[in-house]
């Protein structure tokens, strides 16, 4: 199994920028996709933006131009830099990553998430 943990949240003014970090740990043959979820008080979880081993990336409208993900395959990480947030990218971040299990399964992994709040 893969395990996820993610830090790098927490309080910053409307301008301003964070910067998450995740990382996997565990038995596993490879990670394909990574990505970022966020879900805000009384919303649904939504894709913030996700990233695939060969690079390609994919990200929602609402951070475009703001936000940037990559990854280090060696050390299986992702990091979201978040610039310019502003008080409705407050969220609690999520990290997940699409893994092939060593049964050659493929599963989704998720991480227990990291506050993030924007103040105007």
């Amino acid at each position: 199994q893969v395990q996820l943990v993610e830090s790098g949240g927490g309080l910053v003014q409307a301008g301003g920028s964070l910067r998450l970090s995740c990382a996997a740990s565990g038995s596993f043959f490879s990670i394909n996709t990574m990505g970022w979820y966020r879900q805000a008080p009384g919303k649904q979880r939504e894709l913030v933006a996700g990233i695939t081993s060969g690079g390609s990336t994919n990200y929602a409208d609402s951070v475009k131009g703001r936000f940037t993900i990559s990854r280090d395959n060696a050390k299986n990480t992702v990091l979201l830099q978040m610039n310019s947030l502003k008080p409705e990218d407050t969220a609690v971040y999520y990290c997940t990553a699409r893994v092939l299990g060593l049964r050659a399964t493929e599963y989704d992994s998720w991480g227990q998430g990291t506050q993030v709040t924007v103040s105007s």
